[in-house]
């Protein structure tokens, strides 16, 4: 199978890679912000915390919102980037937890909020839900306000990974290092979408982040959930017995599962595929033209091509097959 760039890699550094497009994806929940904050603005929480906050992209934004109100933001990354040690450094507002979720949510005080935006599989999202949903119970306060990010496609119905060795081996779905997604298509194929480690195949229980929200929301009381289909899903669960709920209900239910806004979407995922598929295509005509240069130079050495064009060409530099080859590598 085709070797290709990898999104969720955020190593990635190859010409093709989301951080040298110029549109980067819309692969950041900050792309919502004007969702995302009047939702906090809602609840009114006094703690927010951001599971994956990698970048902080979203936590920047975050922040600024929380200096009106005096919002504490905690950032939980295992693997922050320089950008987000930087804005930890300058910020005495943000604490970043350097952990995986569940070892950093068993162990902190559960805010009021959260954004949950960090591995999109069942299991870490199940995961990370439960854990929440135990010490709340425990500690007999509601459930937090829940902002998830990735609850469409392709991440809805299909586990992909940063590090499958994290997650126990009876957890993790059959994976493909190095494949390609599109939608329509529920297996790994050739050009897409580029993950390091997505499931090969889309649906089936216990698969995807979309799943483990619709199991955590069907087995729990009095929750609610809003599903809003822009850049690549906002998902919304709180508590139905949260002074906030009824105004929450009212702001969300004409987005909630609205049909415009998922056709919108689904149409923007389809060209952004495709837009990687021509890219994928670019690479490999690249390579082609690369590997047929490679051969023409070395052709253009040989001692029997000299001689036979030499007797071709009959003194005739236009008919020089060397001349003609040295021009199209030269690109005259």
């Amino acid at each position: 199978m085709r070797q290709v760039p990898a999104f969720s890699d955020p190593d990635s550094r190859t010409s093709i890679s989301p951080e040298t497009d110029p549109a980067r994806w819309g692969h950041s929940l900050a792309n919502a912000i004007e969702i995302v904050l009047p939702i906090l603005d809602a609840a009114e929480p006094k703690q927010v915390a951001e599971v994956g906050a990698y970048a902080g992209d979203l936590t920047s934004r975050l922040i600024e919102w929380s200096q009106k109100n005096g919002v504490g933001i905690t950032a939980i990354d295992p693997m922050p980037a320089p950008l987000l040690e930087e804005l930890d450094e300058k910020e005495e507002r943000l604490n970043l937890i350097r952990k995986p979720s569940h070892e950093a949510l068993a162990e902190m005080e559960i805010p009021d909020a959260m954004v949950i935006d960090g591995d999109h599989n069942y299991y870490t999202v199940a995961g990370e839900c439960r854990i929440v949903g135990e010490r709340v119970k425990a500690e007999d306060r509601p459930l937090p306000l829940m902002i998830f990010h990735d609850v469409g496609w392709p991440h809805a119905r299909r586990d992909t990974h940063y590090d499958p060795d994290a997650i126990p081996a009876e957890h993790r779905q059959e994976l493909v290092e190095g494949g390609a997604l599109f939608p329509g298509e529920p297996s790994v194929i050739d050009a897409g979408l580029p993950y390091r480690w997505p499931a090969l195949m889309e649906g089936g229980p216990k698969n995807g982040v979309l799943t483990a929200i619709e199991d955590f929301v069907e087995s729990t009381d009095n929750v609610k959930f809003a599903l809003i289909s822009v850049f690549f899903g906002v998902g919304i669960v709180w508590d139905s017995r949260a002074p906030y709920a009824e105004k929450l209900e009212a702001m969300t239910a004409p987005f909630d599962r609205n049909p415009v806004l998922e056709r919108m979407e689904a149409n923007r995922i389809y060209h952004l595929s495709m837009h990687y598929v021509k890219l994928v295509e670019v690479e490999e005509q690249r390579a082609r033209a690369d590997r047929l240069q490679a051969f023409l130079e070395e052709l253009s050495k040989s001692r029997a091509f000299a001689t036979a064009d030499r007797v071709v060409s009959r003194g005739d530099s236009e008919r020089s097959w060397r001349r003609q080859i040295r021009s199209l590598i030269d690109g005259e």
